[in-house]
């Protein structure tokens, strides 16, 4: 048996929902409210009409979000059908229990919007060309591609890259724009996460000591001859391209 079968059959039991120690609803309000402080800011401008794609979408809290900003064409798509039906219980229905290329490719889709949050690291080098070459395949002209993945550059980078079994790649800025440019995207940005807290004390001193801390960083990257420029240090890269 190959091990995405074992993993993702039950992987909100095992991963998503063990990992966050708390429970599903409390999870999926926590995922939109971040979502709404990192993605909501990019869509303000856009048509409440286009065709939006979620994919790897889990429960379906960005599609819920969305929905609840107006975006009246969004559905989301994974491979765990246990995500799948927890999100139609917290009340999400246009949810999709399938894989990403089978879907695209029989549904002969095409897309103004695809997200992809914390979904490319489970592919490898292999895949994930071939899933982005695919993906662009089935974007309208203009459209746009968002990814949120793991940071490489990250201070302990390894509680987010290896956190997850399922881990097959990783990337930073450079690699995330090497990969994108080479499979045809335009116009790729890459920018750090979003890492408010909740309570404006709290996310103020937050706030303070990660601005030590990246000084912290750059300090060590000048001392070994490296320059600092473009670097991210957040845990997880924001990557938007357009087609």
């Amino acid at each position: 048996m190959k091990y995405r079968e074992t993993l993702y059959q039950n992987y909100h039991t095992n991963q998503s929902g063990r990992a966050s120690l708390t429970d599903a609803k409390s999870l999926f309000d926590r995922e939109k409210w971040r979502f709404s402080k990192e993605i909501l800011p990019v869509t303000k401008e856009w048509s409440k009409d286009l065709k939006i794609i979620d994919m790897g979408c889990g429960s379906g809290s960005l599609v819920s979000l969305l929905n609840q900003s107006g975006f009246n064409n969004v559905i989301g798509i994974d491979l765990s059908k246990e995500q799948v039906d927890l999100g139609k219980e917290l009340g999400v229905d246009n949810l999709v229990q399938a894989d990403i290329i089978e879907y695209l490719n029989v549904q002969n889709i095409k897309m103004d919007v695809l997200f992809g949050m914390d979904i490319i690291e489970h592919f490898t080098k292999d895949e994930l060309v071939e899933l982005l070459t695919n993906i662009k395949s089935h974007m309208n002209n203009g459209g746009k591609v968002i990814f949120r993945t793991p940071n490489l550059d990250a201070p302990f980078s390894t509680v987010f890259a290896n956190g997850d079994f399922t881990h097959e790649n990783y990337l930073n800025l450079s690699s995330a724009e090497q990969l994108m440019l080479s499979v045809g995207f335009k116009s790729v940005k890459v920018h750090e996460s979003n890492m408010d807290i909740k309570g404006f004390v709290k996310n103020s001193i937050r706030k303070c000591i990660w601005a030590l801390l990246k000084f912290r960083l750059k300090l060590i990257l000048f001392a070994t001859g490296r320059s600092t420029r473009g670097l991210i240090f957040s845990p997880n890269l924001i990557i938007e391209v357009t087609v």
